[in-house]
């Protein structure tokens, strides 16, 4: 037999429900009035058939199985009638949610992060989901926990430590969403379970070290912001002595023009407001 989905065809149920009912009131009718006793077979017959009535609603499933064998997958929604011995086992095909706690896991340098996931799927392969793992549920959340530590692995949280890598869990939220989909999709692709969408929802330091990396951040944004201001600073200074040559409006010596970029640097480069001295004497005073 091929592992695989076919789509089984009941009896439409109406039908079926209306020849089991003759079955069982035409019989009593004619025991009733006629004293026969043969109508009793109908009536075995017909209560014989009343377990064989299924319904199936919109996006669910009825896997057949027959004495260990597998007959097929009733998809069609409505009022069926399949065989009585038929063990019907019944699966959704409706799309699901699954909202993962933040585990701990160590990204590509080592540090514990948080990190959690949010997915949208759906059971698409009923054959697979029914017999190819023992519980399709279970197995999509365990696999959901093995590629969220896999895809973790492979990347470091941000590019502090790292300043090369192109790719960080923190910033590049498309491209790290886009291998989490790949990564999940294959691992259960073995259950016939559909990944409509995988992202990450949470992503944290976990809280032994975030105080340290937090202050790390910061240290980081000061020196960045520091160096920026730096950099506007000498422009201004630069740009300060070049109108002042251009326009002749004072002629300063190597001495003066130490003195005022020293002052001017101060000025411009402190996080602090400036008191401004004023000077009575000579600019060598």
């Amino acid at each position: 037999m091929k592992r695989e989905e076919k789509i089984f065809h009941p009896v439409s149920g109406y039908y079926a429900i209306t020849i089991i009912l003759l079955f069982i009131i035409l019989p009593v009718l004619a025991i009733i009035y006629d004293q026969m006793v043969w109508p009793v077979v109908f009536i075995v017959l017909g209560l014989f058939g009343l377990p064989g009535l299924v319904a199936v609603a919109p996006n669910e499933s009825r896997v057949l199985i027959l004495f260990g064998a597998y007959k097929g997958t009733i998809k069609g929604n409505g009022f069926w009638w399949v065989n009585p011995f038929f063990v019907r086992k019944k699966i959704s095909l409706r799309a699901r949610n699954l909202d993962s706690e933040p585990i701990k896991v160590n990204d590509k340098l080592g540090n514990p992060i948080m990190i959690g996931v949010v997915m949208v799927w759906r059971v698409r392969d009923t054959y697979k989901a029914a017999f190819d793992v023992d519980d399709y549920t279970l197995f999509v959340d365990i696999q959901n926990e093995a590629a969220i530590r896999k895809l973790a692995g492979r990347y470091p949280y941000d590019n502090l430590e790292d300043e090369s890598a192109h790719l960080t869990l923190r910033s590049s939220s498309e491209e790290v969403n886009n291998m989490l989909e790949k990564e999940i999709t294959e691992r259960l692709a073995i259950a016939g379970i559909e990944v409509m969408e995988a992202r990450i929802n949470y992503l944290a330091y976990a809280k032994e070290i975030a105080g340290a990396m937090l202050k790390r951040q910061q240290a980081s944004a000061i020196v960045a912001a520091r160096t920026k201001i730096v950099e506007g600073a000498v422009g201004m200074v630069e740009m300060a002595l070049n109108e002042l040559s251009k326009k002749h409006i004072i002629d300063l010596d190597e001495e003066k023009k130490a003195a005022m970029v020293s002052n001017l640097m101060v000025v411009l480069t402190s996080d602090k407001d400036i008191s401004p001295v004023v000077n009575t004497g000579t600019l060598y005073q």
